[in-house]
């Protein structure tokens, strides 16, 4: 057998050697590991609030932790106290009605995209994926067969795509609409009537919708929107919701998200989740469950600390020439367009690419930040303003500095 011909030879598969790592927590490794040796970095990369998870959560998991019967498997699809939960939760938060049977507790919001993409889809089905996209997206739409079509928003819109661009990337195999807001990695949010339109053409177009409401209590300055199975109800049969209590409850470690659906799209994702993990460990499903029955007093505490930050940050990146970052309304991304830094030499050094000028920052100013090359936008830089305020002024005064 010629060399290279083995099936041995092919180590890993083809499927899953095309996966790209996620860029964001690459970033947060490479800023933790020079945090280790004793570099100051001040890390923008992880979407990660800095604070700790509220009190009464953490206790619900001790109690779990004691008892016997958080010891055990659960049904796959989670705990039917905590599915139902997540139904009385998003009623009361989102206003959509739905049953216990239509949620699905997962590993996170990851495990829910991809599972539900995985349900919907089938090789060579299209989904259109407004850009700058978050860097999992893709990578979990091509993992489930499909293609995934990219619409690019720039910020003189607002990072928010239209009616006629997505009709105008619509063909015969496109199947799904991913409809993320906020937005990460721009923190942009659509307007009831701009959510509206967009349901109207998913309708009209006999499509499926994907929409991430992670970010759902993180939204500034009285924006008037909603999610769009509430503000299109005709859609909710063909629609399935991801959420999760990563960000608002500062609960990022716990890994404990749902999806919301149609119940034959549900109990299909749950058949692929019973064979892949099983159910998500009992007493982070405890302790989730604590998080979605209590009050959202803590929640909105982070909400404020968060405002204060945006303006902060966005401020400050304006005072940079070259850099100029619109105010995000939702989420805690700031996404400023860097393209004015571009084509110029730096210590002896040119940089023509966001990828390129990310490296030079940490480099040089020990600041980490995501090139907009991994959010299917070259030419922007993505910082979470999810950290303490005094990083986040150090860091973005190194950058000052680094450009002055």
């Amino acid at each position: 057998m010629p060399p290279g011909t083995s099936p041995r030879d092919r180590r890993v598969s083809q499927r899953i050697g095309a996966i790209a790592e996620s860029a964001t927590l690459k970033v947060d490794a490479k800023a933790k590991a020079l945090k280790a040796e004793g570099r100051p970095v001040i890390g923008f990369g992880a979407g990660e609030p800095d604070f700790p998870t509220p009190a009464y959560i953490v206790e619900a998991a001790v109690e779990a932790c004691r008892d016997p019967g958080a010891h055990r498997y659960t049904p796959a699809g989670g705990l039917p106290e905590l599915r139902k939960a997540i139904a009385d939760k998003t009623l009361r938060d989102s206003g959509l009605q739905v049953e216990p049977s239509q949620v699905l507790v997962t590993n996170g919001g990851k495990q829910a995209i991809y599972e539900a993409f995985a349900a919907m889809i089938d090789p060579g089905d299209e989904v259109i994926v407004p850009a700058p996209y978050w860097t999992t997206y893709p990578e979990a739409i091509q993992l489930a067969g499909g293609v995934p079509v990219a619409v690019f928003a720039d910020e003189t819109q607002g990072y928010k795509v239209t009616v006629e661009q997505l009709e105008g990337a619509r063909t015969e195999r496109t199947k799904v609409l991913l409809f993320v807001s906020p937005s990460n990695p721009t923190g942009a949010v659509y307007t009831a009537d701009e959510i509206r339109a967009i349901g109207r053409w998913v309708e009209d177009n006999d499509l499926w919708a994907l929409t991430d409401e992670i970010y759902e209590h993180l939204v500034y300055d009285g924006v008037e929107t909603g999610s769009l199975p509430v503000l299109c109800p005709y859609l909710q049969d063909n629609c399935v919701v991801v959420n999760g209590v990563a960000k608002t409850y500062a609960m990022t470690g716990w890994r404990v998200g749902w999806m919301i659906g149609p119940k034959d799209l549900v109990a299909a994702s749950a058949n692929l989740q019973s064979h892949a993990t099983s159910n998500v460990a009992n007493v982070s499903q405890r302790a989730a469950l604590a998080a979605v029955t209590g009050d959202l007093t803590a929640v909105e505490a982070m909400k404020t600390a968060f405002d204060r930050r945006r303006r902060t940050i966005v401020s400050m990146l304006n005072e940079i020439e070259g850099v100029l970052c619109p105010m995000p309304e939702g989420a805690f991304y700031a996404y400023p367009s860097v393209k004015g830094l571009l084509g110029k030499e730096y210590d002896g050094r040119t940089i023509d690419t966001s990828a390129e000028l990310a490296e030079y920052i940490l480099d040089t100013a020990e600041v980490a930040v995501v090139p907009g090359e991994a959010f299917g936008s070259p030419g922007y830089l993505r910082l979470s303003y999810a950290l303490g305020d005094d990083d986040l002024v150090e860091g973005i005064t190194r950058l000052q500095k680094l450009f002055s």
